[in-house]
């Protein structure tokens, strides 16, 4: 199947032009395929392979631009980036890759395309258009990922226990990607990521903030958190949250489901604000209420205190996951120690309204 309407913008002639000085074959490859294929907005950034040097691609399409863009290049990776129009094109030679247990970062060589897609996380993102004389245009799709698109599944393209095993950050990758596209994550993926769930535990806190991040920036996170919770994933990224898992009944009286109010909250707000840290707020504005739980004979369940608990808390959290200690952390905290109280706050830091916009819409 050829795809040449996809490649209209001027920069595709041209880094086709630079392979054949270099003669070296090069391929777009992963999100500008995925994106065009589920005809979703361009996110500004190109992915290009070449069978070859990429650093080499780069500086030659360099050349051949009238403006000569500044390439910048990272040589411990192999790769290359420029910019072009509003546009970051990153360039990389084909490679095979082989990890050990205690890391996320592979030993790499050269190798061919089908080494290249072998490699990658997701079959949606191996796909490839040619920017070849030969068959320019032409989808490349070794593991059916279009089929996959179409069915709106996730799934890797290799065995998905080595997969994640090999690369831990793919696990929330995918539930990450499941989450803005409202994919499903094929159950043999699923699974391997509950069985696999412990590697996470060598990803840095920047890598899983990050994508945490993307899944609260999505309209409907709670399907993100919930795959998180069923894997057993945000057990271990975020316990506080899943603490709030527990309904107990005493004399026959018990209290709401804390953990799924939470992910509740965090929906009813995504239509009213793009804020993440609003975002993160509301997510974590009752986690003080599991450590302070208490069942009174008169008052029933009660939690007192759980706002300015839950605060103290925050930083805690932040600091394990190296989340910034700034504002956006004082923010935060503040919000959820004011949480159940809708009163103006400290105008250097929010405001009423903002509060109101938490505990109202929710």
């Amino acid at each position: 199947m050829n795809y040449k309407q996809a490649l209209n913008n001027p920069i595709f002639e041209i880094i086709s032009k630079a392979s054949q000085e270099l003669n070296l074959e090069s391929y777009v490859i992963g999100g500008f395929v995925r994106d065009f294929l589920l005809q979703r907005d361009f996110k500004k950034d190109i992915d290009v392979v070449a069978v070859g040097s990429g650093i080499d691609l780069a500086l030659k399409v360099s050349e051949l631009l009238p403006n000569k863009p500044k390439v910048q290049v990272f040589k411990n990776y192999g790769t290359a980036m420029l910019r072009y129009k509003e546009i970051d094109i990153e360039f990389v030679g084909a490679r095979k890759e082989s990890y050990t247990e205690e890391s996320r970062n592979p030993t790499v060589e050269n190798g061919t395309l089908e080494d290249d897609q072998n490699r990658r996380d997701f079959t949606i993102n191996a796909l490839a258009f040619s920017l070849n004389t030969a068959n320019y245009g032409e989808l490349i799709d070794p593991f059916n990922g279009l089929e996959d698109l179409e069915n709106k599944i996730i799934k890797t393209p290799l065995n998905p226990d080595i997969t994640y095993s090999d690369d831990p950050l793919r696990m929330l990758r995918g539930i990450r990607f499941a989450t803005q596209l409202n994919f499903t994550i094929e159950e043999k993926s699923l699974q391997a990521i509950a069985e696999n769930k412990d590697r996470i535990k060598i990803i840095s806190g920047e890598r899983i903030v990050d994508e945490l991040n993307k899944i609260l920036e999505t309209p409907k996170p709670s399907i993100g958190f919930l795959h998180l919770y069923k894997t057993g994933l945000l057990d271990i990224i975020l316990p506080e949250l899943t603490a709030l898992n527990n309904v107990e009944e005493i004399e026959g009286q018990t209290h709401k489901n804390n953990f799924y109010h939470t992910l509740e909250v965090v929906d009813n707000i995504c239509p009213n604000t793009d804020d993440v840290w609003l975002r993160w707020s509301a997510l974590l504005h009752d986690i003080g209420k599991a450590p302070t739980k208490k069942f009174n004979k008169k008052q029933g369940w009660t939690f007192h205190g759980h706002e300015f608990l839950g605060g103290k808390m925050v930083k805690k959290i932040f600091e394990r996951l190296h989340m910034p200690l700034n504002q956006k952390m004082k923010f935060v905290q503040k919000m959820v120690m004011m949480s159940s109280r809708p009163i103006i706050l400290a105008d250097d830091i929010v405001t009423d309204s903002a509060v109101r916009r938490l505990v109202f819409d929710a």
